[in-house]
């Protein structure tokens, strides 16, 4: 149920994106990322060690050094049923300086995050909050419609814990479009 929602609110959110932007993109310097991502410990749920999971997003260049970038992130691959998995799915404004291929980026992005765990665990739980981030990245090139990005970001929700890692890293391929 908890996955099928976030598939589906991922998929309504990057269509009203896409859509709404597209008669003021420039089709030269917008970019999809899809790679791996880990949070810290303790970034959204309380006794939480750091987790894995994947992150997917979409940049669309609107003028010069400013874009608009979507987020869509999972964590909580490969850990045990008690501990909640996490989805988070944000938007916000992206600054990009390009030179010789290489993208610099800073984004500040809000959105919301739903974390749940397996009905298996003793402990239920299934809550969702406001979530933000802030943070940049770079990416470099590889092959000319391709780069490879390396990004860092503070990213908490509305209730997170007081005590814990709140940063996010992530790598993967940039298909730029």
């Amino acid at each position: 149920m908890h996955k099928r929602f976030a598939v589906v609110s991922s998929a309504v959110f990057f269509l009203c994106f896409a859509v709404g932007s597209a008669s003021a993109v420039s089709l030269r310097n917008n970019d999809a990322f899809v790679g791996y991502s880990r949070v810290g410990n303790q970034a959204f749920n309380p006794g939480v060690a750091g987790l894995n999971g994947w992150e997917a997003a979409l940049h669309l260049h609107l003028h010069p050094f400013i874009g608009v970038e979507g987020d869509v992130a999972h964590y909580g691959l490969g850990a045990d049923d008690i501990v909640p998995r996490t989805t988070t799915f944000l938007i916000g404004p992206r600054l990009s300086v390009k030179a010789l291929g290489i993208n610099l980026f800073a984004h500040g992005l809000v959105g919301g995050e739903h974390s749940a765990n397996s009905g298996n665990a003793a402990v239920h739980i299934s809550r969702g909050a406001l979530a933000y981030a802030a943070g940049g990245g770079i990416d470099l090139p590889i092959l000319p419609f391709f780069a490879w990005r390396f990004g860092l970001d503070y990213i908490a929700s509305s209730d997170s814990p007081s005590g814990g890692r709140k940063g996010r890293f992530n790598t993967g391929l940039v298909f730029r479009f």
